[in-house]
């Protein structure tokens, strides 16, 4: 087994509250500049930075993962990841598909911006991102069987768009293995508030919407091999 270094919550410049500085090439530069073995770019509701995020991360080593932070029909944040790039980008398109469609103004949110492979400019979304989506909750264990995705709720001792402030509890058909928290040392008063947790994997990651905030190697994972299916996996178990 391999002990990897990651940070798998990173906004690029695509979601509106993230900096412009945050083009997928500086992400992957930055990642290089604190030794990170793993990144992933999860922007909202959308994966439209991420070929030209993997683009750059594999020329240089960098295990960079697809994904998005996706919002709920109940608001509540997840990360949805993904070992290949494809199935990353259809999910992308049906979440679009889902998304409530309000024009985003740029003035107040900020810039939704793509970048192609050369870290240009390549266009812009419309439709504001951070808004919810139609998705349950109790969809996503589905939707991960079909597009061979994992996902992760999201800061789940935040006060806001978690699973746990937002309902309150933990449904009982909840699916996922892994959850992500915003301070570990809460992790023991979380498992025994909510025992469904403490079967659970718990990662921390950055949720870095500034270079300056993407995370130096602190936090690590065990996996088999230096790949992105390997990464998955070990999310799942």
């Amino acid at each position: 087994m391999l002990k990897l270094s990651y940070d798998l919550h990173i906004h690029s410049c695509l979601s509106p509250c993230g900096d412009e500085d945050m083009t997928p090439a500086n992400i992957v530069n930055m990642a290089m500049l604190k030794e990170l073995d793993i990144i992933a770019v999860t922007d909202h509701n959308s994966c439209l930075n991420c070929p030209a995020l993997l683009s750059y991360a594999d020329s240089i080593g960098i295990i960079a993962v697809p994904g998005m932070e996706l919002c709920t029909i109940e608001e509540v944040h997840v990360l949805c990841l993904f070992s290949e790039l494809n199935n990353a980008m259809n999910f992308s398109e049906y979440v679009m598909d889902r998304l409530v469609k309000i024009p985003n103004n740029e003035a107040i949110f900020g810039k939704q911006q793509i970048y192609d492979e050369d870290d240009r400019l390549k266009g812009t979304v419309e439709h504001l991102l951070i808004n919810a989506t139609d998705i349950s909750c109790s969809e996503l264990a589905g939707l991960m069987e079909r597009y061979e995705g994992v996902h992760i709720p999201a800061h789940i001792d935040k006060g806001a768009n978690s699973l746990i402030s937002n309902l309150g509890f933990i449904p009982e058909d909840s699916a996922f293995s892994c959850f992500e928290m915003t301070n570990a040392g809460r992790l023991d008063d979380y498992c025994k508030r909510f025992p469904y947790l403490a079967d659970c994997r718990a990662i921390t990651n950055s949720d870095a919407h500034t270079l300056e905030r993407i995370n130096e190697a602190v936090n690590f994972l065990e996996v088999e091999d230096r790949s992105r299916e390997a990464v998955i996996m070990a999310l799942k178990c």
